[in-house]
């Protein structure tokens, strides 16, 4: 065999072994993928990630310093390794001997000539231009010829050194560690050169000045994103509504004196669009506004923006230029996408344009906390995967990437070689300017043809070069990225599948288990391994339930990715071809939803965890732990199976279980109130597994943990009191995962859009609303209570104005006879006429005080009441000084034990007559 080209060390072997192996089907690969992993692109691609991220964060002078200063270190370096070289390369140049190790005799000869050197005592002799090369190493002999001849592989397990083409013999070790050291210096030069030069782009121009005035201007803005939706918040009572944020580059804008400057500045605008939501909402990027608003310098520095501008301007966009034609007919296409899906159901329907697009307009905060919880989000955003798997129905199944003809579609529909490759291209261009041109699609489209090249020819660890590559030229693109979480985080599982995942696989494989199997739990497995500590440092906590998620989505992802794609490109040309594309869709993508909402439902499905790299830093040296002991432990069945078994156990959490171990719920408790923050959310036991809700408190986390904690999982019954946001908006956490019986409130819809909210809330889950009637009673188990305000009494009416005196206040009697006085947010007008209302107040055993605690409370009540427990919902911090000191000493003073929520946690009342006490949790 012979074999045409120059190189030398690793390269000729490279090409040896593969004329070697030829001859074997899939041998070349193998032998290929079990080759030496080249490094050298890491040092390069690390420094350039470092110097972007340090010098985005540092003064210019400064960067422009240490730039110079690495860049003229480099040069220095590999001046020193060039002239290393030439002094090696002189003499092969002209035949003369060159080196005799280990008192051998060597010979180099160029031109032709015969060129010999000892190895081990034994002779080696090398040809450069044409002759003959035998080479003896150990006991065995081989022959290599670089420039056209016979070359075979040294059979002594050593390797022949060979001369390249120009005759080059030796370059020292010296010269060449001068030359990485070189490389490295001059990439991170190039790499703080450009950070400097973008952060020097962000604090150029008025902008950030203004912004730190906080100063109103009127500005030309180039809108550079799609609108995305803020979670709704809250604040105290009130809720504030989903802002609109967009990217923009500011173009022009009118200083406060009236001055008018061209920059161009990134900023990011946020608009509160009321009633003209919809129009905000179909902006294109490269659309260009006029806005009127309020600079202010952005959340942390060191940021991309320059300054965050709140528009205050009403009524519609002004728009003063249109979208450019390719945004324009992606916009199209995303909003065929869209359209084609409007008859689906709410998860399929917000999930498939995020899927395929990465437009999660439609996904609710409750979709995508379950998607948070088990490690899911990335589905949510454009990911490498999306065009590999469609790239990969062109090119077809692994190990084909040199038979592209005979694999895939390409050969089915009679495409060539180039044209399978021009195509690729186009349909790469295509995915990019579909799902946006930014830094995170530009990121997933450059990972995802890594990760196709991976599976196209089964060269696994040569590919890590091309993620070095695919670093640093996208860092040296948009240093932004090197401060990006999401760009870590991608270069960490396209890292870990290019070199983990094959090793784990093979290793499964090796125990038994099935080779796709394998493959996809060391895939899972490795993803999670690395990108996991990145994650604690965002939020503070652990998916218990990520590696199993992961795995069951997994099969619905690309069947529901190629779908969503074909119902994408034919929605302009076939609306009903589109439609029925998506309906179909819409059950892979379904399934995705169930199995997010599914692993986020289990009770231990995250756990918190310290926080920042600290957090970070023992979550890894914890996992490197684990797989260094796997092995060892897959020795002992016994083991696996006990440390699997308490891994469900930790997942499912028992309630029998949980008691024993935590001692939360107390046995037999009555009354819980739950720890919500700055709100009121509580739950009277009515059975086993069942519990009436009393309010939902602000955040539907809160009280969906409380309530799983308690083991309730059936609710009769719940009453808001009134609609205050931090009394409601809680609720779709009641309703996640529970069989509900109704929702009770007030009679008095104030504020409106809070009202709205529940009735909304309540329909989307297909459970029956009803108004609270003065005086009625109910039953639930062994609960029995009384609605005892508002009042239908005389003066009662007067009392009861506004949301807080209008809530509804119930007398309660608990299992084993324990009363219970719970007055939701009334104030001293209204208990007032609590006390003087014709049936009277008796005393109880249990006082949910009013409002939080607040210094607003009717002394008479509280003596009247004379409780024996006190307690006190509110949020540790709280800008309201919640509770009063006043409040508190009034009511020890009458003789009650007070517990509170910021100090005590949840509290659980328990017992009964001189056994009734309180616990609570911290």
């Amino acid at each position: 065999m012979s074999s045409r080209g120059a190189g030398s060390g690793a390269g000729v072997a490279d090409r040896v072994t593969a004329v070697a192996t030829s001859g074997v089907p899939g041998a070349a690969a193998r032998a290929r993928e079990e080759g030496p992993v080249d490094l050298r692109l890491i040092p390069p691609a690390l420094a350039v990630w470092a110097a972007a991220a340090l010098a985005l964060g540092l003064p210019g002078r400064w960067v422009a310093a240490g730039s110079v200063a690495c860049a003229a270190a480099a040069l220095v370096l590999l001046a020193i390794a060039s002239g290393g070289s030439r002094r090696a390369v002189a003499p092969a140049r002209s035949g003369r001997a060159v080196t005799s190790p280990e008192s051998g005799q060597g010979a180099v000869s160029a031109g032709g000539s015969h060129c010999a050197s000892s190895v081990g005592g034994k002779r080696t002799a090398v040809s450069a231009g044409g002759g003959q090369a035998v080479a003896s190493a150990g006991s065995g002999q081989g022959a290599a010829s670089v420039g056209g001849s016979h070359r075979a592989a040294p059979a002594g397990g050593k390797r022949a050194t060979g001369s390249a083409g120009y005759g080059w013999a030796s370059v020292s070790v010296g010269g060449r560690r001068a030359a990485a050291v070189g490389a490295v210096l001059l990439c991170a030069a190039a790499g703080g050169a450009t950070a400097g030069l973008h952060g020097a782009d962000v604090r150029r121009g008025p902008v950030p000045g203004l912004a730190q005035e906080h100063a109103r201007v009127d500005a030309e803005v180039r809108v550079t994103s799609d609108p995305r939706t803020t979670r709704p918040g809250v604040r105290g009572s009130h809720s504030t509504p989903p802002a609109l944020l967009l990217n923009a580059d500011i173009i022009e804008v009118a200083e406060p004196g009236g001055h008018r400057t061209r920059v161009r500045t990134p900023a990011l605008l946020m608009v509160s669009p009321g009633g003209d939501r919809a129009e905000w909402q179909r902006l294109l990027p490269s659309t260009r506004l006029r806005v009127g608003g309020r600079l202010s310098p952005p959340a942390h520095a060191g940021e991309r923006l320059a300054a965050v501008l709140r528009v205050e301007t009403e009524g519609p966009p002004r728009i003063t230029g249109p979208p450019t034609q390719v945004q324009r007919a992606a916009g199209e296409l995303r909003s065929g996408l869209r359209e084609a899906t409007d008859g689906l159901d709410a998860d399929a329907r917000a999930l498939l344009p995020g899927l395929v697009v990465g437009d999660t307009s439609r996904v609710s905060p409750e979709l995508h906390d379950a998607f948070k919880a088990t490690d899911l989000t990335h589905l949510l955003a454009v990911s490498g995967s999306n065009l590999s798997i469609l790239l990969f129905l062109l090119i077809g199944p692994p190990g084909s990437a040199l038979t592209s003809e005979r694999r895939g579609l390409a050969p089915k529909l009679g495409i060539s070689l180039r044209g399978t490759a021009l195509i690729g291209g186009a349909l790469t261009l295509v995915f990019i300017v579909v799902c946006r041109p930014e830094p995170s699609v530009l990121r997933a489209a450059a990972c995802g043809l890594i990760t196709l090249l991976a599976i196209g020819t089964g060269r696994r660890r040569s590919l890590i070069p091309a993620l070095a590559a695919a670093v640093v030229l996208l860092v040296l693109y948009d240093p932004w990225l090197a401060r990006s979480y999401g760009f870590l985080l991608s270069v960490l599982a396209t890292g870990a599948l290019l070199t983990l995942a094959p090793r784990w696989s093979a290793a499964l494989q090796r125990r038994g288990v099935p080779p796709r199997l394998a493959e996809v739990l060391a895939a899972a497995a490795a993803a999670q391994a690395v990108c996991a500590p990145v994650v604690v440092v965002l939020a503070s906590r652990v998916s218990l339930v990520a590696i199993p998620c992961n795995l069951l989505a997994e099969f619905a992802v690309a069947p529901a990715t190629v779908l969503g794609f074909l119902a994408l490109a034919v929605a302009p040309v076939a609306p009903p071809v589109a439609e029925l594309l998506a309906r179909v869709a819409g059950w892979p993508v379904g399934w995705i939803a169930a199995v997010a909402r599914t692993g986020a439902d289990l009770p231990g499905a995250e756990v918190p965890w310290p926080g920042g790299w600290a957090g970070a830093a023992l979550l890894a040296a914890l996992t490197a732990l684990a797989v260094l002991l796997a092995p060892r432990l897959a020795r002992h069945p016994w083991v696996c199976a006990a440390v699997a078994l308490l891994l469900v156990l930790v997942v499912v959490r028992p309630p029998p279980l949980t008691r024993m171990v935590t001692g939360w719920p107390p046995p037999g408790w009555a009354f819980t109130l739950c720890d919500v923050g700055q709100g009121d959310a509580m739950v009277l036991a009515a059975g086993e597994g069942a519990g009436v809700v009393v309010d939902a408190g602000p955040d539907p986390r809160a009280v969906d943990r409380c309530l799983r904690d308690l083991g309730v999982t059936r609710v009769p019954l719940v009453i808001l009191t009134h609609f205050h946001a931090d009394h409601v908006r809680g609720l779709p956490g009641v309703l996640r995962g529970r069989s509900v019986g109704a929702v009770q409130t007030t009679s008095l819809d104030e504020p409106p859009e809070q009202a709205a909210f529940v009735r909304r809330t309540a329909a989307s889950a297909r459970v029956a609303t009803l108004r609270a009637v003065p005086g009625e009673r109910r039953r639930a188990g062994p609960l029995d209570w009384r609605v005892i305000w508002p009042s239908d009494g005389p003066g009662a009416a007067g009392a009861a104005q506004g949301p807080n005196n209008s809530s509804v206040t119930l007398h309660v009697r608990a299992a084993g006879g324990v009363t219970l006085l719970l007055l939701g947010d009334l104030e001293p007008p209204a208990q007032r006429g609590l006390l003087h209302s014709p049936a009277g107040l008796p005393r109880v055993d249990v006082l949910k005080v009013a409002h939080h605690g607040s210094a607003f409370q009717d002394a008479g009540l509280l003596h009247s009441a004379r409780p024996r427990l006190a307690l006190i919902s509110c949020g540790a911090d709280n800008p309201y000084g919640h509770p009063a000191p006043r409040t508190v000493d009034a009511l020890r003073a009458a003789g009650a034990q007070v517990l509170r929520t910021d100090t005590d946690g949840a509290i659980a009342v328990t017992g009964t007559g001189k056994e009734l006490r309180a616990v609570g949790r911290s």
